[in-house]
């Protein structure tokens, strides 16, 4: 199965176009949104443009409403952390860097997702991945999402601006 994450779109839907595009594109059917999204025009264009499963995690400054999310049937919202199986991997999920410490003190993932740093990151922690998508939004680093390949275990950097 292969999985697009991101993180801190911060309203950029023309960036959020494109990197859905090139999801389509690709038929991936599972998207990780680490926070940022902001408001509730990005929100919808998100779940509505995205064809198959959203797993989302709220952001420091989102500016949609928690209601809002319910009437999309493909978005699994969850507020300051996640967590979920996907093809037998045990995923947890959250914006902040801080949370991470909350979730590998659990013992039961296998990889972590965040986002807020707007930095792409991966690391290995207590036999942990721990990766950041980076931002979608392009502000302050160059527009990124990060793609797990939870067959062969690789996580690919696509950078926005290398997608045509």
């Amino acid at each position: 199965m292969v999985i697009a994450i991101i993180a801190d779109i911060h309203d950029n839907i023309i960036n959020l176009k494109k990197c859905l595009g090139w999801c389509a594109k690709k038929s991936i059917k599972k998207l990780i949104c680490c926070g940022d999204i902001t408001n509730s025009r990005t929100l919808n264009f998100l779940a509505g443009k995205f064809a198959g499963d959203i797993y989302l995690v709220k952001g420091n400054i989102e500016l949609y409403n928690e209601y809002e999310v319910e009437k999309f049937d493909n978005v699994k919202y969850f507020k300051e952390m996640g967590e979920f199986k996907l093809d037998n991997k045990f995923i947890g999920i959250c914006h902040q860097p801080y949370s991470i410490n909350k979730l590998l003190a659990r013992n039961k993932y296998d990889i972590i997702f965040y986002g807020h740093t707007h930095k792409p990151w991966l690391e290995e922690r207590d036999n942990v991945i721990i990766v950041n998508p980076g931002t979608l939004a392009g502000t302050f680093f160059k527009a990124t999402f990060a793609v797990w390949d939870t067959v062969a275990g690789k996580i690919d950097l696509i950078i926005l601006d290398n997608i045509r």
